[in-house]
């Protein structure tokens, strides 16, 4: 871990052959990871270009998610990043993330679907 990254240099490595992630002042390339990780790309390219430790430590990643990252280390920043919303709640605001909508979507109808079991339920028993 020899290279020291200045967040401008950081904002410049979001690509998918070049992402880069800032973690609790750790700067991590992730490009090689995109496709493997569970929550899918889209939240990674959302988080590039900026401090990425919130967003990384609200989801509780598990103890081997904390291995694997290990992996990928390649320099720190010392750095304050900006903070304020991530790119893809940029994108969401905009309309242009289309995951989104169709998560919620996804939430919601089985939400939907048991809300209508039980109240059928509970009218033949009435």
């Amino acid at each position: 871990m020899s290279k020291k990254f200045t967040f401008e240099e950081l904002k410049e490595l979001n690509g998918k052959d070049n992402l880069h992630l800032l973690i609790s002042g750790k700067v991590y390339d992730i490009a090689k990871f995109i496709d493997e990780h569970p929550g899918g790309d889209e939240v990674l390219f959302g988080e590039a270009g900026r401090d990425a430790t919130e967003a990384f430590e609200d989801v509780g990643h598990s103890d081997e998610a904390r291995e694997i990252l290990a992996k990928y280390l390649v320099g720190e920043c010392d750095e304050v990043a900006t903070k304020g919303p991530s790119n893809a709640d940029d994108a969401a605001k905009r309309g242009l993330s289309s995951g989104s909508s169709s998560s919620t979507f996804i939430f919601l109808l089985p939400l939907a679907a048991l809300v209508a079991f039980l109240a059928y339920h509970f009218s033949q028993q009435s």
